[in-house]
Formats: structure tokens, sequence, C-alpha cells
């Protein structure tokens, strides 16, 4: 029975025995296997054959002064193989006293730990990443909010030219409008950033409970999918801040492109409502400033969404669809949201008229849009209502460049 425990001990662990002075007497396959030594390259030398350079000498140190006080060793030890590869051993040595109590030699029992300590080595990196990307991600926050309370004064500058230019009314309705539409777009932003936060916030909590578990496999899995919700974070930000890019030269631009913009500025709305929008785009190009087509789409769209939540309707479309008709570029945004009231459709477009409730709209965003058909596009903005469904038809003329 004392021969199978040691045979069983032998083949479970990794065990070498030296004399007094370090030199090898003994070791057992387990030992040649991790080594890449055979035991005739073993035996007769020095334990330091494996001891890898990047061990302190301080610590051979205390291992020889705790022995030689005939105490029990233990520690993770880092080692070299023949083959030049790293190993590391939980390595407990005892030292063998004869009947005079003095040391005789040393038995060493080991275990295999390297795949653990290289886990915890690739953690130990990993969390640097992430707190390098934590503060990356900073940085970018305060640089794009800098950004964005700079374009919101150039944007604050263009109204106050604008209103220069008309009647005390009309000032007053380009400044509540512009402002109504900052305020739409930054809870757009809230909005969009909402859920990606929550996501990013159980993808941190998840990394902390893999990092603890020593599950590095699925610290990357989470770290991964965080840099992937920050970058589309980062690329919201982007996309509201080319939204209100100061640039208000006239030039050609595809429509469907402008178009796009505007569902993707409100996509997060549309499907938390659970909103279908199905289009049919001709590639057609007209003159004038992209960004002003982008924000009578989502006002129109907006508008749809307040209709189809007030009404109460659950089948919820918006068809929008685009074609050359008689020289001018036709765009027509159609839902059934139950339709504009006969007595209401004649006013649609006056300012401050509204069927909402005065928290949820000013009067201003139709009437504003006409003004951009108007005068920043050189077309015109129409309405009709039958059966439940609103048709509104945006026409720019193709050759506006020569009016």
């Amino acid at each position: 029975m004392l021969r199978q425990y040691k045979d069983a001990i032998e083949k479970s662990n990794i065990i070498s025995k030296t004399d007094i002075d370090g030199v090898i007497t003994f070791v057992n396959d387990e030992f040649c296997n991790i080594s890449g030594y055979s035991k005739n390259e073993l035996i007769g030398q020095n334990h330091n054959i494996v001891r890898h350079p990047d061990v302190p000498k301080e610590k051979f140190n205390l291992l020889w002064e705790t022995l030689k006080n005939k105490k029990i060793y233990k520690d993770t030890v880092k080692n070299l193989a023949k083959d030049g590869s790293t190993f590391y051993v939980n390595t407990t040595i005892i030292p063998i006293l004869d009947e005079n109590s003095n040391i005789a030699e040393y038995i060493a029992i080991r275990y295999d730990v390297t795949k653990e300590v290289m886990l915890r080595e690739e953690l130990i990196k990993k969390e640097a990443e992430y707190e390098e990307l934590n503060r990356s991600l900073e940085k970018r926050v305060q640089e794009q909010t800098r950004e964005l309370k700079e374009l919101n004064q150039t944007l604050e500058k263009r109204v106050r030219d604008e209103i220069a230019k008309n009647e005390d009314k009309q000032r007053v309705m380009f400044w509540q409008s512009r402002h109504a539409s900052l305020g739409q777009m930054l809870a757009n932003i809230a909005h969009q950033w909402r859920q990606p936060l929550t996501e990013l916030s159980l993808a941190m909590f998840n990394i902390k409970k893999a990092a603890q578990n020593d599950e590095v496999d699925n610290v990357s899995k989470f770290y991964d999918e965080s840099k992937h919700i920050i970058k589309n974070m980062s690329q919201t930000i982007d996309d509201f801040t080319n939204f209100f890019s100061p640039d208000k030269e006239k030039h050609y631009f595809n429509i469907s492109e402008s178009i796009q913009e505007a569902i993707g500025l409100l996509e997060s709305i549309i499907n938390d409502e659970m909103i279908t929008i199905k289009t049919n785009f001709e590639d057609i190009e007209v003159l004038g400033i992209t960004n002003e087509l982008t924000q009578v789409m989502i006002n129109l769209i907006n508008n749809s969404k307040d209709a189809f939540i007030h009404n109460s309707i659950l089948l919820r479309e918006i068809a929008i669809t685009t074609r050359v008709e008689n020289d001018f570029a036709l765009i027509e945004v159609q839902d059934n949201a139950g339709g504009i009231a006969k007595e209401n459709i004649e006013k649609i477009f006056e300012p401050y008229f509204t069927t909402k409730h005065k928290s949820r709209g000013t009067g201003l965003g139709l009437f504003m849009s006409k003004m951009i058909c108007e005068q920043g596009l050189g077309g015109t903005l129409d309405v009709k209502s039958r059966k439940n469904t609103t048709i509104f038809s945006i026409k720019i003329p193709l050759d506006y460049n020569e009016k």
C-alpha cells in the first residue's frame, strides 16, 4: 500500500529531491515533462538549471533562509524550461531531517499553475486596457460636449443674424423654433444614449464578476461588447454634431441621403414606438442645404409619431417616396395616424397653431418647415388628408440654381 501511495503522489505531482547543497538527486517523470529535460540531464545538476532569470535574487535568499531554519517553504515559482519557455509551479519544499535532527536532504512537491498565472496576467492586462478606454471615453465626451456648446453658440448667432432681417413677430418665431429644434435634438441624444448606457453598466458589472472568477474569455467578450457600445455612443454624438453644422452654403445634395439621415437620428424613437417606415427612393439631387431638409423630415416624422400616440393607432406605418415629376423633385410622406380634421387642415401651417397639448408642441414646426421649403429650397410644402391618412408633399425645383 505504501508503494501505491508513493506511485499516486509521483504521478499526480511534480517531485524532486536535492542534497543540502541544492544538487538534484531525484526527479519524477512529471518534472521531466514540464521542464523538457531528461532525468540524466537533471540528476547531478544544481536546481538552478530551471531557475528563471526574471526571479529576483532576494526571493532565493528567503527560500534558503527558510529551509536552513528547518521550516517548510511555500510559494508560486516562475521557472525556465529547456526550450526557453516559461512555466509556473506552486511549490512546497520540505527539509528532511536525520536522527540527529540535521538536514539530510530536501524534497520539493509541485503542481503546474502555468495556465492560471497566464490567465491572471491576461486579466490584469485587460483591466488596464479597459481603464485606458474609460479615460479615453471621458476625454472624448468632454471634447464632444465642448464642441456641442460651441455649435450651440454658433447656432444662436445664426438665429440672431436671421431674425434681424424680419419683423418682430417673425424674429420671435425663428428664435422659438430654433430652440425647440435644439431641445428636440438634445432629447433625442438622451433617448439614444439611455439604452446603451444601461448595456454598458451591465457589461462593466459582468467584467467585474468575470474578473473575480478568473473567467478571462468572458472578460474579453464583455470588454469587446463595451468597446462596441462606446463606439456607437460616440457615433451618436457625431451624427447630432453634423446635424447642427454651421455651414449654410448651398450645394447639390441627394435628397434620399438627407431623408435617411432624419430617419437615423430618430431611429431609437421610431423603434420604441414600433413605427414601420417604408421607403421608395429615386436618385435625385437638388440645390440647397441638406441639414434643412433633414430638419423638415424630422418635423414630419415626429408629427406622425405624436398623432399615432394621440389617436392610439396600433399598426403604425409611414411611407416616404421620392420621384421626379414635371421638373420637380417630389417627396411624399404618408402616414395612417388618423388624418387631419377638415377644420384644421387649412390652419396647420399657421404660426402657433397646434392640436397638441402645450407641453408637446409650440405650433411652429410646420410653419418653419414650410418656410424652409419655400425660402431655403425654393419649393413648396402642401398637405392633404383622406380616409384616416395624411400625405405631406414637398416639391423642390430641379432648376432652382437658375432662379
